[in-house]
């Protein structure tokens, strides 16, 4: 039996979710820009797939990373016989990596991650004041 959520481990989880996607998104602008001389060697964007689970008991939801897979667009066949990753037709397989897409999903995830230190510093100052208020 797992104990009821409270505040503090919603946003905490949430944050736990949001670091995973932050590690994706800089892992994939690490690649941008790279090739392979195979279409299955190149390089995909990954992506977390998020799962809600809900707690009947405290009546919250929060976010759990379900697991991370590749997604997006597949490698670019580009012709560059001096290249020396090029196959025997001469072509390399540019990673498929959209770094403006990235960019995008990095400020929105460090913004969604931002918010969550927000409710926990807004939660701990609701708690101080009660405390405050009781003296």
């Amino acid at each position: 039996m797992t104990q009821p959520m409270n505040i503090f481990g919603v946003a905490g989880r949430a944050m736990s979710a949001q670091l995973v996607r932050l590690n994706a998104t800089a892992s994939n602008l690490a690649n941008a820009g790279g090739v392979s001389g195979t279409a299955e060697g190149a390089y995909r964007s990954m992506r977390p797939v998020f799962k809600t689970s809900y707690d009947q008991a405290s009546g919250l939801s929060t976010v759990d990373v379900q697991r991370v897979m590749t997604a997006g667009a597949e490698p670019t066949r580009r012709h560059d016989p001096s290249h020396p990753l090029a196959d025997a037709e001469g072509f390399v397989y540019e990673n498929a990596v959209d770094e403006t897409a990235e960019l995008v999903d990095m400020m929105e995830s460090a913004r969604h991650y931002q918010n969550n230190v927000e409710v926990l510093q807004t939660a701990k100052s609701l708690i101080a004041e009660t405390l405050r208020l009781g003296q």
